[in-house]
């Protein structure tokens, strides 16, 4: 098939791309950034330059490509800093989640596209009452934080435009936390070196239940939703949801670091606002049952404890050795958060 990967230089995308090469379909990738069109085209992609919020542009690119499937991986999160202002720091996914969508669909509708993927999220999206861990029939939740709202409203447009847009097949992907290559929980990313350096606490109760995917994961989730499988939103999402207070010291163990330290509430809320409080201590994880019954979708790592160890990104044995001194000394203990203007506490939503 030919398939029209927007955004195929992200965390996803750049997976993605290789992956549906090597399984023979043809790829035109699109990105906003021309000196990225080099490794687009060494990875056997059409490549083209394309500003993803300028519907005119958008529809020549799709029209001209004539894909038969359209994957949306848009997003923009490589400068967030801040969950005290988790709005204002997702202010352009939140763009590319409702206008970028709504333009690239129309420009699918105009070229006669027949199936859609989008790239969606689960985690702290979920209604924070009740079951420990949701499913798709869930509701999202009816009350945020308000600092996480707008996000949220962007969230739900996106996988009701997807799925409800009459004549293809739309397919949401609500990708968990995403770790790995490329990301901020991979080596040398924002989460993993906060986590290294004892950056990272474990605030309030740690009950916060985090459902992970690898990015390797997500991308053939990608894959087996542009071949196969109805209409429908889908957990994409590894085994085994699990407490902050749980996988926080087995990703510090991990990556060489010493045990996370634990603050109470109060000084999370004072840090990473209501919005990282929630996450640390109220959110409920995913299952990923219906991915696997109707696509047939399978994790190659089913639990973070194995992708912790394996699949983070580097050699993670020969860096945790090396590092593991630096780590000790890096930051005294009182030294709970990032310093302003650091990167500290980040969602990969």
């Amino acid at each position: 098939m030919k398939v029209f990967v927007a955004g195929a230089t992200g965390v996803v995308g750049t997976r993605l791309v290789p992956l549906l090469i090597s399984a023979g379909h043809e790829v035109i990738a699109s990105t906003r950034t021309p000196a990225k069109v080099r490794a687009l085209t060494a990875s056997g992609a059409e490549a083209v330059v394309v500003d993803a919020l300028d519907a005119g542009a958008v529809k020549a690119a799709v029209v001209s490509a004539q894909p038969d499937v359209i994957v949306h991986q848009m997003t923009a999160l490589a400068g967030m800093r801040s969950l005290k202002r988790f709005d204002d720091e997702f202010a352009l996914t939140n763009r590319l989640r409702t206008e970028g969508t709504e333009y690239l669909l129309a420009a699918a509708r105009e070229a006669g596209v027949r199936r859609f993927i989008a790239q969606s999220f689960t985690g702290w999206s979920n209604e924070r009452i009740g079951t420990r861990v949701k499913n798709e029939d869930d509701p999202l939740d009816p009350h945020p934080p308000v600092t996480m709202s707008k996000t949220l409203d962007a969230i739900r447009t996106l996988e009701a435009t997807v799925t409800g847009t009459t004549g293809l097949t739309g397919i949401a992907l609500r990708y968990g936390y995403l770790y790995g290559p490329g990301t901020s929980l991979g080596i040398g990313g924002d989460i993993v070196e906060a986590v290294r350096r004892r950056r990272f606490p474990i605030v309030g109760s740690g009950a916060g239940v985090w459902s992970f995917v690898h990015v390797d994961d997500a991308a053939a989730a990608a894959r087996v939703a542009i071949e196969r499988g109805p209409s429908g939103v889908y957990n994409i999402v590894d085994d085994e949801p699990a407490e902050i207070a749980l996988w926080l010291p087995e990703l510090a163990r991990a990556v060489g670091g010493r045990p996370p330290i634990h603050v109470p509430t109060w000084v999370g809320r004072l840090a990473i606002g209501a919005a990282g409080v929630s996450m640390m201590t109220q959110t409920r994880g995913s299952s990923n049952a219906k991915a696997k019954r109707v696509l047939g979708w399978q994790p190659r790592y089913a639990s973070w404890r194995d992708g912790f160890r394996h699949g983070l990104g580097a050699d993670v044995v020969a860096r945790t050795e090396r590092d593991r001194a630096g780590a000790r000394a890096s930051t005294s203990e009182g030294d709970a958060f990032a310093r302003p203007g650091q990167r500290g506490i980040r969602t990969s939503v």
